[in-house]
């Protein structure tokens, strides 16, 4: 089927932010005590901090306010943008694309985080809508931010392609109906 538009998640597919994020949540979960190691990090790419929070709250029988918990690893976050590149081999099929096919983002992240992220690079103007883990009640692996997605620009999800760095978000895109782009390999060749 001839592809209509095209979907990108943010972290780790256009920006190259999840080592940052890692610092972040490396500094809060110390602060807090949590025990969150790097491999477990990497495998939940996608899922909001929030529901990450409450879950290891919940396996480590932590009385936590996750919500506050993961505001501060937002804001720790936050001053690190900064440092954010672009991961430019994705972000260039995004500029090849613009203004031929509708272009959205589909993040776990917070809409604040993911605005920034994209303003900083430079890239944000190139996407008619971003959703995030605000937007949706099923996080990924779930479809309903890629689905939401494609409802925004108006293009049934059998016609759209998604491109993600992660298992749960290649799962999200599939459930969705929607050709998937692992861009890990893309990433590894350059």
């Amino acid at each position: 089927m001839p592809i209509q538009a095209l979907i990108f998640d943010c972290d780790g597919t256009l920006a190259d932010s999840m080592p940052l994020h890692w610092k972040a949540w490396k500094e809060v979960t110390d602060r807090h005590q949590i025990h969150f190691p790097m491999d477990r990090f990497y495998s939940l790419g996608g899922v909001p901090a929030r529901d990450i929070l409450k879950m290891l709250a919940q396996e480590q029988g932590r009385d936590l306010d996750y919500l506050a918990v993961a505001h501060e690893k937002e804001a720790t976050f936050e001053r690190l943008i900064p440092e954010v590149q672009v991961l430019d081999r994705i972000a260039q099929i995004a500029r090849d694309n613009f203004g031929k096919l509708p272009l959205a983002v589909a993040s776990g992240g917070t809409r604040r985080i993911v605005n920034q992220t994209l303003l900083h690079l430079g890239i944000q103007d190139l996407f008619q809508t971003v959703v995030t883990s605000q937007d949706v009640v099923h996080q990924k692996p779930a479809p309903d931010i890629y689905l939401e997605a494609a409802r925004r620009l108006g293009v049934p999800p059998q016609f759209c392609r998604g491109y993600e760095d992660t298992d749960l978000g290649m799962e999200a895109i599939r459930a969705a109906g929607m050709e998937a782009i692992d861009v890990r390999p893309l990433l590894a060749a350059q």
